[in-house]
């Protein structure tokens, strides 16, 4: 998730009980928090039943994304320039965790694949190989631009360039060969394209991009076809900074809009009658989506303790959240 520190300055039913009552009783809820540029106050918030259990503070400067792979929570920390890793619990995390400086990589999203996590960085402007047997970072694949979001199919990895050296919006998505570390392709797609989602042989693309002179936001959605490489773009008009989440639920997307998130259509036109939220759009940080639970992370002036708020697929408020200055991304653990 992921924003930009402005230094420039969900329908779906899922709805049965059973369903509802499985993820409340048998899941944690992690929660990262940023913090402020420029301190050591990125926090992560987790918690159970709906309740919180645990909150380990000051962890670094900029927490910026977490994952979850075999039992571990990989956080990014980005302007500590490190990776954390937790092994998860029950009630929690448990502490201390590992430690993998990232030489002043500034790193920002990543993926797991074939034993090896392969996380973005914007002041290196590469993807960088960490083995998960040795926690060596092994290698690292050269990109042109500041790399945001990355997924995986099963012999690639597709990387959103989000901006160019120059801080200027970039408008590219680049397809790596994961076997020779090579780019394939790469595909005009619009301008800022920031979150990445894989949907069948679908790559939709949330994108946020500013103009020239970084006073207006703009926003839009594209799609690129995985198998003939088509790609389909809608362009929105106006929007806010931190406008740029997607997330899938039971075969539908999801994105932020106007203070909510609301369903996309294949047309990539947004449906606003179905929205869910519908907060100050200036407020609204980050939003995510789990199987009966949509969250949307607010903050009013960014300084913590800030509020998650909870609702279901009908749209309806469930829960409030007290957490850390500016939640940015969100993961779900089913308790085994």
């Amino acid at each position: 998730m992921k924003k930009y520190f402005i230094f420039l300055g969900l329908l779906i039913l899922l709805g049965c009980e059973d369903r509802r009552e499985i993820e409340s009783d048998n899941s944690l809820v992690f929660i990262s928090n940023e913090g402020n540029f420029g301190s050591s106050n990125g926090s992560i918030s987790v918690f159970k039943n709906d309740e919180k259990i645990q909150e380990i503070s000051d962890i670094g400067d900029v927490v910026q994304s977490m994952l979850i792979h075999n039992d571990k929570l990989f956080v990014i920390i980005n302007n500590s320039h490190l990776i954390k890793i937790y092994q998860i619990g029950d009630d929690g995390l448990k502490l201390p965790g590992i430690t993998i400086p990232t030489n002043n990589s500034s790193p920002r999203e990543m993926v797991v694949k074939n034993n090896k996590l392969y996380f973005t960085n914007h002041n290196s402007q590469d993807i960088m190989i960490l083995n998960l047997s040795t926690y060596y970072i092994e290698d690292s694949i050269k990109l042109k631009g500041l790399p945001e979001s990355i997924v995986s199919t099963e012999n690639h990895l597709w990387v959103a360039i989000n901006m160019n050296q120059d801080w200027s919006s970039a408008s590219t998505v680049v397809k790596v060969n994961i076997d020779s570390k090579k780019i394939e392709n790469t595909y005009e797609v619009g301008k800022g394209p920031q979150q990445l989602l894989i949907d069948g042989d679908d790559l939709w693309i949330s994108r946020t991009y500013y103009s020239d002179d970084f006073t207006q936001v703009f926003f839009g959605t594209s799609t690129i076809d995985m198998i003939n490489d088509n790609v389909n773009i809608l362009d929105y008009g106006k929007g806010t900074v931190c406008g740029g989440d997607i997330f899938k639920n039971d075969g539908k997307i999801f994105r932020t809009y106007n203070g909510g998130v609301a369903m996309l259509n294949n047309d990539l036109s947004i449906q606003p009658l179905g929205k869910i939220g519908s907060y100050n759009a200036n407020n609204l940080y980050s939003a995510s989506g789990s199987m009966d639970k949509v969250f949307l992370g607010l903050t009013s002036d960014y300084v913590g303790p800030d509020t998650v708020y909870v609702h279901n697929y009908f749209g309806e408020l469930t829960n409030e959240y007290i957490v850390g200055a500016l939640p940015g991304d969100y993961e779900v653990y089913q308790i085994k």
